[in-house]
């Protein structure tokens, strides 16, 4: 093989001239780009920067205080079944329903304040009557009634401040 043919050799396979020498010195100019190795091990070392920072992250963060709510009472009386919505412990102020609740039915939960104590009542379609009553704090708040075929009642209230010697229960 002559001069000229290792020279195309060469400069086919994508290697520099190196006036027709070959061995190991003319491989030892080759070198391979490193650029993308050297970014990728430079973002692997980045993400694992981060993710032990969060592991590691031990301050302090400010727990949420507890609403403060109330005590409140409702009572379904009457016979057969009612479906009963009721404001319970959510601070977002979303109804819980129970649907075909063999009467009577009484239940106590502690409602944040600023939300107002609810219960509603609705008879099926066999009719019948029933009442719903409201205690806040222990304390009959409102009473009322329904009659007939999907009869409806409402009973409904406004939280105001605990005074000195009806303090606020929390959670």
């Amino acid at each position: 093989m002559g001069t000229e043919e290792r020279e195309t050799m060469a400069d086919d396979a994508g290697t520099e001239d190196t006036g027709g020498k070959s061995g190991p010195r003319a491989l030892s100019r080759i070198r391979p780009d490193r650029t993308g190795l050297l970014i990728g091990a430079a973002l692997l070392a980045a993400c694992g920067g981060l993710v032990l920072y969060g592991m590691l992250d031990t301050t302090d963060k400010p727990e949420k205080p507890p609403v403060p709510t109330a005590a409140v009472t409702y009572q379904v009386t009457g016979e057969g079944t009612a479906d009963i919505a009721y404001q319970g412990r959510s601070e977002a102020g979303t109804a819980t329903v129970d649907r075909a609740v063999t009467l009577p039915w009484k239940k106590t939960v502690h409602v944040p304040l600023g939300k107002s104590p609810l219960v509603s009542i609705t008879l099926g379609g066999k009719g019948g009557q029933a009442s719903c009553s409201l205690a806040v704090r222990g304390r009959h708040v409102q009473t009322a009634s329904a009659y007939g075929r999907f009869g409806r009642a409402t009973c409904q209230s406004e939280l105001a401040s605990a005074t000195p010697e009806q303090p606020e229960a929390a959670g």
